[in-house]
């Protein structure tokens, strides 16, 4: 039998379900959506971040990313500066308002997870963790699934 086909209508069950459930409480509680949550995430860890960044990352096209950047400006919670490399793109920042929104949101974002994650065991939690990862870095290697 193929365990292909419904191994991936659970991954994306349980990735729909994980989101929602960790979107709302994260908008509940701080007023950040975890799409923005991932933005700031992302625009934190990566130095001299640009929208390009993102969407390699992310996996989606530069008009969403670009857009929703926008959004994140107009908040006031990161900044476009001009990239001293590349005089055509921007780098991201964030601003000290995006900086104590990532703060503030990280350990909701842990807690919530933690919390619908409870009733799987440690280990198996960190062998679906680590099949996950190959998957993942064999998709990436590949570029499968970027947009364009």
């Amino acid at each position: 039998m193929n365990y292909v086909t419904p191994a991936f209508v659970d991954l994306v069950r349980v990735e729909t379900r994980l989101y929602n459930a960790v979107s709302a409480r994260l908008r509940a509680e701080q007023g950040v959506t975890l799409g923005q949550f991932e933005f700031l995430e992302i625009i934190d860890r990566v130095p001299g971040c640009r929208v390009l960044d993102i969407v390699g990352e992310l996996a989606i096209t530069v008009g969403a990313v670009s857009k929703a950047v926008d959004r994140l400006v107009a908040a006031g919670w990161c900044v476009r500066t001009v990239n001293p490399q590349d005089r055509r793109s921007s780098v991201l920042r964030l601003t000290s308002e995006g900086d104590r929104r990532l703060a503030a949101s990280r350990p909701v974002v842990e807690s919530a997870l933690v919390s619908l994650t409870a009733g799987v065991s440690p280990e198996d939690l960190r062998r679906v963790a680590s099949t996950l990862a190959v998957l993942r870095a064999s998709l990436e290697a590949g570029s499968h699934g970027c947009p364009g």
